[in-house]
Formats: C-alpha cells, structure tokens, sequence
C-alpha cells in the first residue's frame, strides 16, 4: 500500500527546498533585488486597492505584507511573485460595502477554504475548458468598472451623496457632479498615468509607479495644488499594528 513519500515532496514548501540545496549568498543578492523591484511596485498598489476597497491605505500595507510573506514561506513554486492584484477591487469593495470589514475578512476566509478544497479534489483542471474569451472579456468588464470607480477621484468631484456601487448609476451621479471637476486634480492624475507609461515603454526596469506616486506627492505639496491627499481624507497614519482578531461569523 503506498506510504505517501512519492507525493510528500509535492506538500513540502519550496523555500524549504531551495535552503536544503545549498543557498548560496549570489542567490540571496538576486532575490533581494527582485524583491525589492516587487515591494516598489507593491506599495503605492496595495494602497490604492484599499483607498478603492473602502478602507485606509494602510490596511493595503497591513495585507501586502503578511500575504506576501505567507506566499513566499509557503508558496510550491521557486519563482513566483506575491502581491495586490486590481481586479479584486471590484469584490473587495462589493463585499465590504455591503458586509462591512468583518464581512469582507470572513468571505476571503471562505474563499481560501473553498480553494484548498478544489485543490485537494483537483477540480482545478476544470479551468482549462473555460473559453479564452470569457477571461478576456472578464478582465476587460473589471478594468471598465475600475476606471469608472476613479473617475470621482480622478477629477476631485463632490458627489451629492455616496457613491453608487452599480455601473450604470455610478456614472449618472459621477455626471451630474461635473460641475464640481477639480482641474490640478485632473492634470495630477492625467501627468501621474502619463508617467508610469512613460517609464514602462523606455525604462522597463525602473519602478514607474512609486517614481510617478512620489513625483505626484512632492509636486503636488511643492506648489500648494488645492487636491485632496491620503492625508486630508484618512488623517496620518498608524504609528502602532492593530491587534488581530477574528471576523465575526
């Protein structure tokens, strides 16, 4: 009867391979610097995904970390990356509006169950029969809702009251506030977009969004343009972690 060891290596987290192979101090230089080009990337990233989320920014930093961390410790690849990805902005803040912070935490719990299940059931390989056009148009729908998430930011608008969470009543309260459009709000996120392409197409390597996000900062502080910043509307971060605990069921 087999005893599992055919398959225990598959079980077995890939940095604890990778360190039993002798690990040398070349490798650890190379990763350090595909880490640090990730965490660059990351920060003002995860930031943004909770300003749209509909928590503060540093409850992205919070979540970058940690998840980052628990990918690479026990992560079954030797290269991967671990980080925010925008096309869950439109669930988390779905969820969150509609379920509060709890109710958010306890359904990205659940989905964590149900994926470990589907996995260990190898029901996974069922995605390959999915037609490519559905995850096309999937990620192009995510992409269109995302833009229209920002464009209250985007232009500084004042909406008369919340914003709607569905598409077509979202624009129409993003459209009767078009006389309150901010212009330096505007030309800041217009100048900052124009800057991460910018630097993708010529300089591929360099950190194109902290490099914009920053620029944006010191300008924006530098000429006294009257735009909202992460300080005016969240106040000054943190100084201390929140305490863990668990969502309410």
């Amino acid at each position: 009867m087999p005893d599992g060891s055919s398959t225990s290596h598959l079980f077995r987290p890939k940095l604890a391979t990778v360190l039993g192979e002798h690990y040398s101090w070349t490798s650890l230089r190379h990763d350090a610097a595909a880490g640090l080009t990730v965490a660059v990337v990351a920060l003002p990233l995860s930031m943004a995904i909770a300003v749209a989320s509909g928590v503060s920014p540093d409850r992205g930093l919070y979540t970058a970390i940690v998840g980052g961390f628990l990918v690479s410790l026990l992560g079954g690849s030797r290269f991967q990356i671990g980080g925010p990805a925008g096309a869950f902005i439109v669930l988390m803040a779905t969820t969150q509006a509609r379920f509060g912070l709890d109710g958010l935490v306890l359904a990205v719990a659940m989905s964590g169950v149900m994926l470990t299940l589907m996995g260990i059931s190898r029901v996974g390989g069922l995605i390959r029969h999915i037609p490519h056009a559905v995850t096309v148009g999937f990620t192009a729908a995510i992409a269109v809702t995302i833009v229209a998430s920002q464009l209250t930011n985007l232009g500084g608008l004042r909406l008369a009251g919340a914003e709607p969470g569905p598409f077509f009543p979202k624009l129409a309260a993003i459209l009767s506030a078009r006389g309150s459009v901010n212009p330096n709000a505007v030309v800041i996120g217009v100048a900052v977009a124009a800057m991460i392409l910018v630097i993708r197409r010529y300089r591929p390597t360099w950190p194109g969004m902290l490099l914009a996000v920053v620029a944006a900062a010191f300008a924006t502080w530098g000429l006294g343009l009257p735009v909202e910043t992460l300080g005016s509307r969240f106040g000054a971060l943190a100084s201390n972690l929140p305490t863990p605990h668990l969502p309410a069921v």
